[in-house]
């Protein structure tokens, strides 16, 4: 699953990969109403792949809902597995297959920047101390026992995917990650972290700006007052 906003860039390089990669997935590209040609270059790697699909989402947007609206396509469509990333090479597609191979001894497969003989290239001092301090600020919050709470680079066992509360998440942006891992770890799923080494994009524009971390810090926060009510 690849939520994709203005990848044109990116795009049919990262499928190229991955189809060589892993032969037999299915690709699901989830597009956010790109203005950059984006949905175009979608749609036409679907016409030469039928292993290639293209979801088109309009309306209400932002990358959880994207999640959301990819994961419920996935399992309609039979999906056992379910793996996202993001298209823009930071999540290497070689890496995919040690996801998919862990998945056999847990629910939830994290590709981690934070454990053993994981990594990160081409980030400078802010983005180093961001990132650790966001990890921290999760684990705190809501006491996960994973290095790497905010990695969108996953794969989740369809049984997980199908337990997640929908109706109970509040993040349209990245913290919609953390939400997932709180609920797939609080239902009793195995969640595993496995190494991966992240790179920061060398094309395009990267979507994280202030005003989606201060709205994923409110998420978390709102979420962790329901919680503390009994809700």
């Amino acid at each position: 699953m690849l939520p994709t906003l203005n990848e044109a860039e990116n795009l049919a390089a990262v499928v190229s990969r991955l189809r060589d990669v892993v032969p037999a997935a299915h690709v699901l590209v989830v597009d956010d109403a790109s203005q950059d040609g984006t949905a175009e270059i979608a749609d036409g790697l679907a016409a030469g792949d039928r292993a290639v699909q293209v979801l088109h989402r309009r309306g209400k947007r932002g990358y959880g809902e994207s999640l959301t609206d990819g994961f419920r396509a996935a399992v309609e469509g039979g999906a056992t597995v379910v793996a996202s990333m993001d298209c823009d090479f930071s999540h290497d597609p070689v890496a995919l297959p040690s996801l998919l191979a862990a998945v056999a001894e847990a629910d939830v497969v994290i590709g981690s920047r934070y454990v053993e003989s994981g990594a990160i290239r081409n980030w400078g001092v802010y983005r180093t101390v961001l990132s650790a301090a966001a990890n921290a600020f999760v684990r705190a919050l809501f006491r996960l026992p994973v290095r790497d709470c905010t990695s969108g680079f996953r794969a989740y066992r369809r049984e997980a995917v199908e337990e997640i509360p929908w109706s109970r998440l509040h993040s349209t942006g990245y913290s919609f990650l953390v939400e997932v891992l709180y609920w797939t770890e609080r239902s009793g799923r195995r969640v595993r972290e496995v190494p991966i080494c992240y790179v920061d994009r060398a094309r395009g524009k990267s979507k994280m700006g202030v005003r989606q971390i201060v709205s994923g810090a409110s998420n978390l926060l709102k979420l962790r007052a329901e919680l503390a009510r009994g809700r």
